[in-house]
């Protein structure tokens, strides 16, 4: 053979073993490659150090400074859920504008000198309504009961969707000169079943919608890997608090000499409503992020920074058949606090990510980016909200149905539904709503008859009248859960029927109060029920303020048309962090639903969160795994 040749014959081996650990890992093209049991990327060993933050938690006019704060702290890489409910919010209709602009977060990544973990989905679990699942899917039973499998009523959906977001962000993968280093086959699949036939499936989807210039990935619990994986592609393990050396063992049995990437570490946990503020360990956090750094593994905090859960994307949990909704901040004990201002635990986690720094002939912090300055914190005086205007007074044309309908049946997402049928003659019995979805108060004649809350697992109600009457109950979606097959089942509103003393009341109007369009018209009288507030306030200069809501019941926020969230006097979370983009200078406007007033409405803006405000249920620290 001549010289030539061999060169040849040499070159065609590069590349064809190039391309064989490429194709082991979904790629066709250059990008994260794995090396025995290390990574390299543009043929040097490359360490993952990654923390989690969404887009969709943070307002887009800080983007840059979170991601600023993810340098400075000593990290390389971000990763974010892409959240399917907010794209598609009806199906074949899509949103990549604004707030929603997936693409503009990962080139801002880019510009500020960090690689990005695209956790495409479709599910993410998250703490986020219906695990970022769109709701519609639950509007047709098929695609309802199909959610996660491999039927065609969820996974032809599903290829419509990665279709569509390829064409948004493939371009952006590593592999064509972007900072996806690499795209998630699905989202701790381990967990929720082990039918291995969906996930290839999964995994085909992405191929062919082009997310080939990026590794792929699966992520799962140390306990659940064999479960959730797929062969030939690359595996990584989650774990909290404790479980460095368990969870890091588990996989090196799993997948024996690969290299360990650690997709979730857990610093810290998320609240919900009427449980204690979670709190974790710093010092066991310590050590083990650490442990899982001198060992060689590369790591995904989760969360660097975890935000805000704005307007009703909060998610809810189930434990032992218990439902348990999330509250709206997502703070989750982050080295970056909700309002993206450093912690103590930042600045200790930012000396041991500096121990792999390197910068010519520099290393540690001396190579990190300085800390940025946070932005100002401005306090609002207290504003007592005069204006209000009458929910009764402000209802759309209604739904007409003999039976009740869920709100996906009549196409709602979110907020809160009317249902109103008029009692015939006098009454004296038990209401039953049954498999309330999820919180709701039962109005005679436009009183307040009672509350029936699925946290409590109540849902009837005694009811009594001296004569014919109208019914009129509000239903709160308060948050889809977003774990475990109970996924399948989280239609909101009064899921099966109402029954009075075991027969079914019928002949409804159904009220969609979705609370996208906001009343135009208040009046200075207190209204009574369930009402709008609103007040203006003015600003000599904005900043990051937290609104206290200790004088409200429960409902939702929005200041300057910016929905903020969800309030609820059962606690722990007793403030809403109201951002300074959506401030001005001058005059402000700001609008709050309550389902339950007070005597006297109000809020302020204060200087710092109210996150561990005193609950019913003293019960302590949830468990991790």
């Amino acid at each position: 053979m001549s010289r030539n040749g061999f060169r040849r014959c040499a070159l065609a081996f590069a590349l064809l073993t190039l391309c064989s650990a490429s194709l082991l890992y979904g790629q066709t093209k250059p990008g994260l490659v794995v090396e025995g049991d290390h990574f390299t990327l543009d043929g040097k060993p490359f360490k993952v150090m990654s923390g989690e933050l969404h887009y969709a938690r943070i307002p887009r006019e800080y983007w840059h400074a979170r991601l600023k704060m993810a340098r400075a702290m000593g990290l390389n890489t971000i990763a974010t859920y892409v959240f399917w409910n907010l794209h598609e919010p009806s199906p074949g209709v899509y949103d990549f504008s604004g707030q929603n602009d997936l693409a503009a977060f990962i080139r801002a990544a880019q510009e500020e000198g960090l690689y990005v973990i695209l956790r495409a989905g479709p599910y993410v679990c998250a703490e986020w309504e219906l695990g970022g699942l769109p709701s519609w899917l639950l509007a047709d039973p098929a695609s309802a009961a199909a959610l996660r499998s491999d039927d065609p009523a969820f996974m032809a959906p599903v290829e419509r969707w990665m279709k569509r977001l390829a064409q948004e962000v493939a371009p952006l993968q590593v592999g064509n000169g972007g900072p996806i280093l690499i795209t998630q086959v699905e989202n701790e699949y381990g967990g929720f079943g082990s039918d291995h036939v969906y996930m290839r499936h999964m995994r085909d989807i992405l191929v062919r919608a082009g997310f080939t210039a990026s590794m792929l990935d699966t992520v799962d619990g140390f306990n659940d890997l064999a479960k959730g994986e797929i062969p030939g592609v690359f595996a990584g393990v989650n774990f909290g608090l404790g479980s460095s050396k368990k969870g890091m063992d588990a996989a090196a049995a799993f997948r024996p000499g690969a290299p360990i990437f650690v997709t979730e570490y857990w610093p810290g946990w998320f609240d919900s409503w009427g449980h204690p503020h979670q709190t974790r360990s710093t010092s066991v956090q310590l050590d083990d992020l650490a442990y899982m750094l001198k060992h060689g593994a590369g790591v995904n905090l989760y969360m660097f920074h975890g935000g805000t859960s704005f307007g009703f994307m909060s998610g809810a949990d189930s434990s032992h058949g218990n439902y348990l909704p999330d509250t709206t901040s997502y703070d989750y004990g982050a080295p970056l606090d909700e309002s993206g201002r450093p912690t103590p635990k930042f600045y200790a986690m930012r000396k041991i990510f500096a121990e792999y720094a390197s910068c010519g002939d520099k290393r540690g912090e001396a190579c990190l980016p300085p800390v940025p300055a946070s932005g100002p914190v401005v306090a609002i005086p207290a504003l007592a909200l005069k204006e209000s205007a009458s929910l009764w007074e402000n209802l759309p044309a209604p739904v007409e149905s003999e039976h009740t309908k869920t709100m996906e049946e009549i196409g709602q997402s979110y907020g809160y539904l009317l249902y109103r049928t008029s009692l015939p003659s006098a009454t004296h019995g038990t209401l039953a709503l049954e498999e309330l979805h999820d919180y709701a108060q039962v109005y005679v004649d436009g009183k307040l008859a009672g509350t029936l809350d699925r946290r409590e697992k109540r849902n009837t109600l005694a009811l009594t009248t001296t004569g014919p009457a109208r019914l009129d109950i509000v239903v709160e979606n308060t948050a889809r859960i977003n774990y475990s097959k109970a996924i399948r089942t989280e239609r909101k509103g009064i899921t099966q029927r109402a029954t009075l003393d075991g027969r079914e009341l019928t002949g409804w109007k159904l009220y969609r109060l979705p609370m996208t369009a906001l009343p135009e018209r208040y009046v200075t009288s207190k209204a009574s029920g369930p009402a709008f507030f609103r007040a203006s306030f003015t600003l000599a200069a904005v900043g990051d303020t937290f609104l206290d809501t200790r004088a409200l019941g429960k409902g939702a926020v929005w200041v300057n048309g910016h929905a903020l969230g969800r309030f609820w006097n059962v606690g722990p979370q007793q403030t809403l962090y109201l951002p300074a983009p959506w401030l001005r200078t001058g005059a402000n406007e700001i609008v709050v639903f309550d389902l339950m007033p007070g005597e006297k409405p109000a809020v302020a803006g204060l200087q710092k969160p109210i996150l561990d405000a005193p609950v019913a249920d003293q019960s302590g620290n949830r468990v991790q795994q």
